[in-house]
C-alpha cells in the first residue's frame, strides 16, 4: 500500500507539473498589458469568393466563421488577380505598379522586365506595416509564403518583421521540403534571412501557426503588442491534405462544379453575401461535366475533396492559434484580418502532353493518391467556377471571380468593428494598412520615411464602414486597376472591365456590381457617357502608374508554362554543364595518371 500511495503521489505531481509547464508562461505570471492591440493577419492562398462558410460554402470553416460573428464581412472587397501584387499592396497600402509589382516574375513577358514599376518584387520605394508598427513600439512576426523578392535584402526579415520564417516562392510541397517541380529547383524557406530546414513532420498550415505561436510566446516578456503575419499554402496547386480531413469530404462533389455553383450562389444569397437572384453567368471555359467519363470524373471528384480538405485544415489550424490566444488573455485585444490574395486557380498543369509526361515522371497522378504525400493536383477552370461562385472569373482575370474574395475584420473585444455584420461598400486591399493603423493609434509614414521620400499610401481607411457606415470610403473616386493586360476601373457602383484572350476578347465592359455582381449585362452601350468617362479615368490611371501594354498573343497562362520550360532548360543546361565538366576532369585525370605512370617507368628503365 505504501508503495501504491507513493506511486499515486509521484504520478499526480508529474502530472501536476506538466499541466504547469503546459499553461503558457504569461498566464502564470501576466506582463502588462500593451496600449495598442495587437493584430493578426490571415491570409489565405486563392481562395474563391464562396470558398468560406459564412460566404456560402459546404466546405467547413467553422473557426473562421467565428470570426465572421465576431466582426464584419466585406462582399464586395477587391484585390489583384494574382498572389504577388496582392501581398505588396496588403504589406504597403500601395498600387502594385507603384511598390515594384507591375507584374510576378513567372508572368512577366521579357519586353516589361526592368521596366519602372515592373521590377517583379516589393521595391525600396515602399514602407511596410511592419516597418511602420515596429517603429510604434510593436513586436513583428511573419510566418508562411512571402513572394515579394528572395535576395536578403529583400527578405520579411528586411523589410520590418523581428522575426520571419518564410518561403520566397509562389509554393511549394505542404508535406516535405520540396519545390514545385518544374517551376523552382529548391523550396525555398529562410528563417531570419537565412535558409532553414523544416522539420521531418511538417504540414504546412500546421507548421506556419506554431511557428507563429512559438514567436509570440518567446518574446512575451517584452509587454510589447504583436503583429503577427501568417501567410498559409492553402490552397494554392499542389492541393494537398491530411487524409482524415480528405476523407471528411468522402461522399460529397459527386454532382460537378455546374451544381456547385448553383448551391453556392443559393447560400450566399440566403446569408445576405449576395443580392437575392442575382444573375450568373456559364463560363465558357468550364468544362461539361456529363462530358467527363468515369475515370475522369472520380479524379475531379477526388481533387474537390482535397481542396475541401487542405481549407479545412487550414481552418482547423485558426481556431488553434485563437483558443491559443483566448488562454493567454490576448483575444478580445487582437485585431483579426482574413483574406485571400486572389481568386481560385484555375491553371491545368496537365492540358498538355508535354506536361503530363514531365509531372508524371515527378509524382505518383492516381487518382487514390490525389491530395496526399508525393501527389500533384489542382482543381482546374470547373472548379475553380464554382469557388467563384456566383461571380465571373477566377484568379488571373480582372472578372469580380478573380479579383473580389471574402474579408473579415474582427475585434472582439472592442465596439469600433460591428459583430455580425455585413458591408456591401466597395472596399480594396490597399485599404487594409490605413485601417489597422488608425485602428492601433498608429501615425503614418505620409509619404517620408526616416527623411527619405517614399510612395504614399493610396488605400483610404475603413473604420467607418466598421463602425456601421453605409457605402464605401471610397464614394464616387475611381479607383484603377491592372495586370497582365486584364483592367479593371472601379467608380461607386459601377466597373469598367477589360480581359484578354482566353477568358475575354480585350474589349472593355460596363457593369453595375450593385445589381449585378455577376457582370451579366454589359451596360457600355446603354451608358455612353458614363462609360466614356470612366474609360478616361481608366487611361489616367495608366499614364500615373505607368502601366505598360502586353505584348501581341501575351496570357499568363502561356507565360507560366514558359516561365517553367525555361526553368528546366536552364537546369539541363546546368546538368549538362556539370556533366561535361566531371567528364572533362576525369579524362584529364587519366591523362595525367597516364602521363605519370609513363614517366615512372622511363625513370626505372633509365635506373
Amino acid at each position: 500500500m505504501p508503495g501504491r500511495v507513493g506511486r499515486f503521489r509521484r504520478a499526480a505531481i508529474t502530472s501536476l507539473g506538466a499541466l504547469i509547464l503546459a499553461v503558457p508562461a504569461q498566464a502564470q505570471e501576466a506582463a502588462p498589458a500593451p496600449k495598442h492591440p495587437n493584430i493578426v493577419i490571415l491570409l489565405a492562398d486563392d481562395w474563391g469568393f464562396s470558398d468560406v462558410g459564412s460566404f456560402g460554402s459546404e466546405i467547413a470553416t467553422p473557426n473562421i466563421d467565428a470570426l465572421a460573428r465576431a466582426g464584419m464581412r466585406f462582399s464586395n472587397f477587391h484585390v489583384a488577380g494574382s498572389c504577388s501584387p496582392t501581398r505588396a499592396m496588403l504589406q504597403t497600402g500601395v498600387m502594385n505598379h507603384r511598390n515594384g509589382l507591375g507584374n510576378m516574375p513567372e508572368t512577366i513577358p521579357d519586353a516589361h522586365r526592368g521596366k519602372p514599376g515592373y521590377d517583379t518584387v516589393m521595391n525600396f520605394r515602399v514602407v511596410t506595416i511592419a516597418e511602420m508598427l515596429k517603429a510604434a513600439g510593436y513586436r513583428t512576426y511573419l510566418t508562411g509564403k512571402w513572394h515579394l523578392g528572395s535576395d536578403p535584402k529583400r527578405l520579411p526579415h528586411a523589410r520590418g518583421y523581428d522575426r520571419a520564417y518564410s518561403l520566397a516562392d509562389a509554393g511549394a510541397d505542404n508535406f516535405e521540403q520540396r519545390p514545385i517541380e518544374g517551376m523552382y529547383d529548391t523550396a525555398a524557406w529562410t528563417e531570419n534571412g537565412r535558409p532553414a530546414t523544416l522539420p521531418k513532420n511538417f504540414y504546412s498550415s500546421t507548421f506556419v501557426v506554431q511557428r507563429m505561436i512559438d514567436y509570440i510566446e518567446q518574446d512575451r516578456a517584452s509587454g510589447k503588442p504583436f503583429f503577427a503575419s501568417i501567410n498559409f499554402l492553402a490552397n494554392h496547386i499542389p492541393i494537398q491534405a491530411p487524409d482524415s480531413d480528405i476523407a471528411h469530404y468522402a461522399a460529397m462533389y459527386r454532382d460537378g462544379w455546374t451544381a456547385l455553383r448553383a448551391a453556392r450562389a443559393k447560400r450566399a444569397a440566403a446569408l445576405g453575401i449576395m443580392p437575392a437572384n442575382a444573375p450568373m453567368v456559364t463560363m465558357g471555359t468550364t468544362p461539361d461535366w456529363a462530358k467527363l467519363d468515369a475515370d475522369e470524373r472520380a479524379a475531379a471528384v477526388r481533387v474537390m475533396q482535397a481542396y475541401g480538405g487542405m481549407a479545412t485544415a487550414m481552418d482547423r489550424e485558426i481556431g488553434r492559434l485563437v483558443a491559443h490566444l483566448k488562454a493567454t488573455g490576448d483575444y478580445p485585444n487582437t485585431i483579426f484580418v482574413f483574406l485571400s490574395d486572389n481568386g481560385a486557380e484555375p491553371t491545368n498543369p496537365f492540358h498538355s502532353l508535354r506536361n503530363r509526361t514531365f509531372l508524371g515522371m515527378q509524382y505518383d497522378l492516381s487518382t487514390a493518391n490525389i491530395g496526399r504525400r508525393g501527389s500533384f493536383a489542382a482543381i482546374g477552370p470547373g472548379w475553380a467556377s464554382a469557388a467563384a461562385s456566383p461571380l465571373s472569373g477566377y484568379k488571373f482575370t480582372a472578372a469580380e471571380g478573380g479579383l473580389r474574395v471574402p474579408l473579415i475584420i474582427a475585434w472582439p473585444g472592442n465596439q469600433r468593428v460591428r459583430a455580425g455584420a455585413i458591408s456591401d461598400g466597395l472596399a480594396h486591399v490597399t485599404d487594409i494598412v490605413p485601417t489597422l493603423a488608425e485602428l492601433a493609434g498608429v501615425t503614418g509614414h505620409g509619404g517620408n520615411w526616416r527623411g527619405k521620400a517614399v510612395e504614399q499610401v493610396t488605400g483610404r481607411s475603413l473604420a467607418p464602414m466598421l463602425g456601421g457606415a453605409s457605402g464605401s470610403v471610397h464614394g464616387d473616386a475611381p479607383l484603377g486597376y491592372e495586370l497582365s493586360g486584364n483592367a479593371a476601373l472601379f467608380r461607386g457602383d459601377y466597373k469598367l472591365v477589360r480581359n484578354l484572350a482566353p477568358t475575354g476578347d480585350g474589349n472593355w465592359r460596363l457593369y453595375n456590381l450593385k445589381l449585378d455582381p455577376g457582370e451579366t449585362r454589359d451596360l457600355s452601350t446603354a451608358e455612353p457617357e458614363r462609360f466614356a468617362a470612366m474609360i478616361a479615368d481608366y487611361r489616367a490611371y495608366a499614364k500615373a502608374n505607368g502601366v505598360l501594354d502586353m505584348p501581341a498573343g501575351y496570357t499568363a497562362d502561356d507565360q507560366i508554362n514558359a516561365y517553367a520550360w525555361k526553368q528546366q532548360g536552364r537546369k539541363r543546361a546546368i546538368r549538362a554543364g556539370l556533366w561535361l565538366g566531371g567528364g572533362l576532369l576525369a579524362l584529364a585525370a587519366l591523362i595525367w595518371g597516364w602521363r605519370r605512370r609513363r614517366r615512372a617507368r622511363l625513370a626505372a628503365s633509365r635506373a
